[in-house]
């Protein structure tokens, strides 16, 4: 089969590669109909995440058909079209009987396109699947479907929960890419008193307007003075940093109240400053966090009710084996005005299982 290949910093290859086979009885091989690209891809592009290997097939979200299931999978069958989490659970360590999938230690958690090959394929082996899939019902698009494989839900559980978001909070969200977009509008269903989106491209604005946003600030002029005017200088409830570069984070720690919450999204990939000079006495809550997908069945089900917004978030439309042109709007995206990049999507009449080894 063809799928994307991680070829060490700055290199990848859309080329042939084994088929993926049932290795654990847990196990499904889904073929793969949508498939998107993630910021967290670029950031293994770059070698921001050392473990991700050269040789690794990249990607962690995607919507497919199962075309086989292990003796142990009781949830899906060969035929279902199913929502490929980001995130794998073992079900039975400490972490996932917790709900905290994304710490798994039972060898889940962020695995696809990280420790083990991911969705960026024609088809992919998930571990699993039981915890792992979910059924799409027939309401839900594919290609709305596959931004709950991880951009809304990270949003939400790191986001705007993480952050507490309240009503009447002031919540600003620096950083409007597709996660980012997802938190503003998961923020939008707490009833905040404003949203203020902080980003340095003007297309991104106007999107974070669209989905909610009351008001936008360019990262080049002076934001925080903007969330100092809006709040009569006390500063937000609620800051939600969805970029992954230090200045962007540091901004927010600025922008935050006393008594106020930070909740960092963003992936990080160099050290940040944490100014305990200033942050001290200020009572201020920090958290981090990878997503636990704990929400999904939820969001699944907003979705399917028309209480999610997707469209705005879609800008680009490829086939699959446009991989790598998509992979240069979305790494372009000041110039492209790329959100969420979409690939596949096309309907089949018959689902083949790809050759066994």
């Amino acid at each position: 089969m063809k799928a994307l290949v991680f070829r060490g910093p700055g290199r990848t290859a859309w080329q042939d590669v084994p088929d993926p086979a049932v290795k654990d009885a847990a196990d499904a091989i889904i073929r793969v109909d949508v498939v998107t690209i993630c910021g967290t891809d670029l950031h293994i592009i770059k070698g921001d995440v050392p473990e991700a290997t050269p040789g690794r097939v990249l990607g962690h979200e995607a919507v497919g058909t199962v075309v086989e299931a292990g003796a142990d999978v009781r949830t899906v069958c060969p035929g279902d079209r199913v929502l490929i989490s980001c995130i794998s659970a073992c079900g039975r360590c400490r972490f996932c009987r917790e709900g905290h999938y994304g710490q798994c230690r039972g060898g889940g958690g962020w695995t696809l396109g990280h420790t083990i090959d991911g969705t960026q394929a024609e088809y992919v082996r998930v571990p699993f699947a039981d915890l792992s899939v979910h059924p799409l019902p027939a309401s839900v698009d594919s290609r709305d479907g596959i931004l709950l494989a991880d951009i809304f839900p990270t949003a939400y559980e790191v986001g705007v929960l993480n952050g507490g978001v309240r009503p009447g909070d002031t919540v600003v969200v620096v950083g409007a890419g597709p996660i980012g977009l997802a938190a503003i509008a998961g923020a939008g269903l707490y009833s905040p008193g404003r949203v203020i989106a902080v980003d340095l491209a003007e297309s991104r604005l106007a999107a974070a307007r669209s989905l909610g946003a009351d008001a936008t600030a360019s990262a080049a002029e002076e934001p925080e003075q903007l969330v100092e005017d809006l709040t009569e200088g006390l500063g937000a409830d609620v800051v939600i940093e969805a970029v992954g570069v230090p200045e962007a984070f540091e901004m927010c720690t600025r922008m935050v109240r006393p008594g106020g919450r930070v909740a960092n999204i963003g992936v990080h990939g160099k050290p940040a400053t944490l100014h305990l000079e200033d942050l001290w006495a200020k009572n201020v809550t920090i958290t981090t966090g990878l997503v636990d997908t704990y929400s999904t069945p939820m969001l699944l089900r907003m979705m399917a009710a028309g209480r999610l917004p997707s469209s705005p978030l879609i800008t680009h439309r490829f086939e699959l084996g446009q991989m790598e042109e998509a992979y240069d709007v979305f790494s372009r995206a000041a110039d492209t005005g790329a959100l969420k990049v979409v690939l596949g999507g096309s309907q089949h009449s018959e689902i083949i299982a790809p050759a066994q080894p």
